[in-house]
């Protein structure tokens, strides 16, 4: 396989987030994307931020070292992915695009409280 295009970084911590990864990943390594919790050595290395700025959003570490958060990671992929691309034109459009990106924030500053309501521990506790 070629160098990937870029590693989406997760929450390795939360439920949602890291069980998503059983279902995105293969989708996404077909694309050339890999995913890696925000909490490996070489990601907290490599971003060189603080615990709680890592934490705050997915990330999308590209090959040439830039990066994309939040809500425009989605995009990203999105954008990729045939099935997905109708949802990315709606996320890009003016108002839909505000409205994505603070059900993105809102998602993301709930995550643990939606995965525990969700009864959805991390991938790790329940592959044990």
């Amino acid at each position: 396989m070629n160098e990937p295009v870029g590693h989406i970084l997760y929450d390795n911590t939360c439920g949602f987030c890291s069980r998503s990864v059983l279902f995105w990943g293969p989708i996404l390594r077909k694309r050339r994307i890999t995913m890696a919790p925000l909490q490996d050595e070489w990601v907290q290395e490599r971003l060189d931020l603080s615990h709680e700025d890592l934490l705050a959003d997915m990330r999308l570490l590209l090959a040439d070292g830039s990066q994309v958060c939040g809500a425009n990671v989605y995009r990203y992929v999105m954008r990729r992915i045939w099935w997905t691309y109708p949802i990315y034109l709606l996320s890009s459009a003016p108002l839909l695009r505000i409205i994505f990106d603070r059900g993105y924030r809102m998602f993301a500053n709930n995550r643990y409280k939606i995965s525990r309501a969700c009864r959805q521990p991390p991938a790790s506790e329940t592959q044990r």
